[in-house]
């Protein structure tokens, strides 16, 4: 009977929500108690008000603690009415609880929930294994809010093991970038299929996203300006180096710093030998030296086989080390020992 009576309920929660659990507890409270009271004798401790309610929880729940029990045989008949309506009240809870957590799994999975975050990492369009090495380089740069946007044509998260939101959509859709909470985010990467799409979707995510650092990758780097005069805070990066993406969004400017360095013209990086005669420098009047006398900056320092990038001032240079520095032109040894004189 118990079975049958805790199934019905099962299927009628559905449609219930919590009503119907709320609805079966206090009718078996309000009915149990009184007849408590006519199946107990006179005096019972069980049946007064401070007593009842605590047998009431601990039986409806199936616990049984024993500390309060009826004592006839008619008090046991409404003990087992009691476990019956809480067994019932439980199947109806759980019930409903499961139905919630499969909702809200098939609505993440689907792509169909609203991001609330903010502060958040959007990231506009997606490309099988290059859009999950991207998600973990930027976990693994501790950028943990982030929210994966995919088009249609994706039907499930692809990344559902990590900590990202998805939202499903056609990616020039207001409503879809709405979802995203591209409004509330800190960042955007739109990494699409081909440059024209880019373009678009810049065009949408400008307009949905004021306030945020917006990275777009393109194959062909002339398409930038177009990019820049649809809004000039829309920042460029060569599409083949998914390195240089993660570098930007956590790093917002960089990826022009990186650019300027690898571009003819201007300051660039290079290498050069210390010079036989001037071993046993520190990095700090060697850097020192060569900043006032050249413009330039040491990045790196190469002893032996150790390569140390932004070495201490304090470290010792030997002869021969190699430096690697950035500056506006190439330095001859002969260049580094007269900076050092």
């Amino acid at each position: 009977m118990s079975f049958f009576l805790s199934r019905l309920l099962a299927r009628w929660v559905l449609g219930r929500g919590w009503l119907l659990p709320a609805v079966v507890v206090v009718f078996v409270f309000v009915t149990s108690w009184p007849l408590m009271v006519w199946a107990e004798p006179a005096g019972s401790e069980l049946v007064e008000p401070g007593n009842y309610w605590w047998y009431f929880v601990v039986t409806a729940a199936t616990v049984g603690y024993g500390d309060f029990s009826p004592g006839t045989m008619a008090g046991h008949f409404v003990g087992g009415y009691v476990i019956v309506g809480g067994i019932a009240t439980l199947t109806s809870v759980f019930t409903r609880l499961a139905s919630m957590l499969e909702q809200a799994k098939g609505r993440r999975m689907q792509g169909a929930d609203t991001v609330t975050k903010t502060g958040h990492t959007v990231l506009v369009g997606y490309t099988a294994g290059r859009t999950e090495r991207i998600v973990a380089q930027l976990l693994a740069d501790d950028v943990n809010a982030l929210v994966l946007c995919a088009g249609d044509e994706v039907p499930v998260h692809p990344v559902p093991a990590q900590p990202v939101d998805f939202v499903r959509g056609e990616l020039t859709a207001a409503d879809v970038l709405a979802r995203a909470g591209l409004a509330r985010a800190a960042a955007v990467l739109v990494d699409v299929g081909d440059d024209n799409e880019a373009l678009a979707v810049a065009v949408m995510v400008g307009h949905a996203a004021p306030a945020a650092h917006i990275v777009v990758t393109l194959r062909d780097m002339e398409k930038a300006d177009l990019v820049r005069y649809v809004d000039p805070r829309i920042r460029c990066v060569p599409w083949h180096t998914p390195w240089m993406v993660t570098e930007e969004i956590t790093s917002p400017g960089i990826a022009e710093v990186y650019t300027e360095l690898m571009t003819a013209g201007g300051a660039s990086t290079y290498s050069v030998a210390v010079p036989a005669s001037s071993g046993g420098l520190s990095v700090e009047r060697c850097g020192i030296a060569l900043g006032r006398a050249y413009g330039a900056t040491i990045l790196a320092v190469r002893t032996g086989d150790a390569l140390v990038v932004n070495p201490e001032w304090g470290s010792e240079l030997p002869a021969g080390a190699i430096l690697y520095y950035v500056g506006p032109r190439r330095l001859t040894a002969g260049d580094v020992a007269d900076a050092l004189r």
